[in-house]
């Protein structure tokens, strides 16, 4: 899990580090689960490395719950419940309609924006990406509205803003009110109604709570507001 400590140095800011730190955290804890992810959650060490971070930051954010009692493939098991595998039953078997639905709790900002469509969000992320020189890895491409590269995204513009560029955190909230905190609130109440969440129910929790506070407290110190 990612610690302030690794990513401060002389004249960094540890504040925006340690908000990097946590974005850094959460794209690796909504990925699919590692032995790494386990451990910590199982140990702790998941809760309290994203809390000592929180701590460096002026941010009224309170971490929950996130241990579990799973064992590994129970987990990867849920993960893959909650957010890859789509549903299907047959609707009449006798002509073998079937219908067939996603997952109960999409980890795609478009899924999430009625208002707007795939083309619409991707191309502007692509954009958004683009103009830091950022490409996305071919090995994993994904679509650009992925939760995962929306928080490694965030959380380049908080270490970008730590060590380099106090213009990092005008871009961070036009991305928290264009894309991320679309995503994040969706997730939080997408999830809420499913059964059987364990850590993720904690995990959608803090990501929404954490990024409707890292946006606010940017919008206030930026704009006044």
């Amino acid at each position: 899990m990612a610690t302030v400590n690794d990513a401060l140095g002389d004249g960094v800011d540890p504040d925006a580090a340690a908000r990097g730190a946590v974005f850094a955290t959460l794209a690796r804890a909504f990925q699919y689960p590692t032995d790494e992810f386990h451990d910590a959650a199982v140990t702790g060490a998941l809760e309290s490395s994203l809390q000592q971070c929180l701590d460096r930051t002026p941010l009224d954010v309170s971490v929950p719950d996130l241990r579990t009692d799973d064992d590994y493939q129970t987990l990867a098991a849920r993960y893959n419940d909650l957010f890859e595998l789509g549903y299907s039953e047959y609707t009449d078997r006798t002509d073998g309609s079937l219908e067939a639905s996603g997952p109960p709790v999409p980890l795609y900002e478009s899924k999430y924006r009625p208002d707007q469509s795939w083309n619409d969000v991707n191309l502007d992320l692509a954009r958004a990406y683009d103009h830091y020189g950022i490409e996305i890895d071919d090995d994993q491409r994904d679509n650009h509205d992925a939760l995962r590269y929306e928080l490694e995204f965030a959380g380049y513009l908080a270490r970008r803003e730590a060590a380099v560029d106090d213009a990092a955190a005008t871009a961070r909230l036009d991305f928290h009110d264009r894309h991320l905190g679309h995503a994040a609130a969706g997730i939080a109440e997408r999830i809420d109604d499913e059964p059987g969440t364990d850590v993720y129910d904690g995990l959608a929790r803090l990501l929404e709570s954490f990024v409707r506070a890292d946006r606010n407290d940017l919008a206030v110190r930026l704009e006044g507001d």
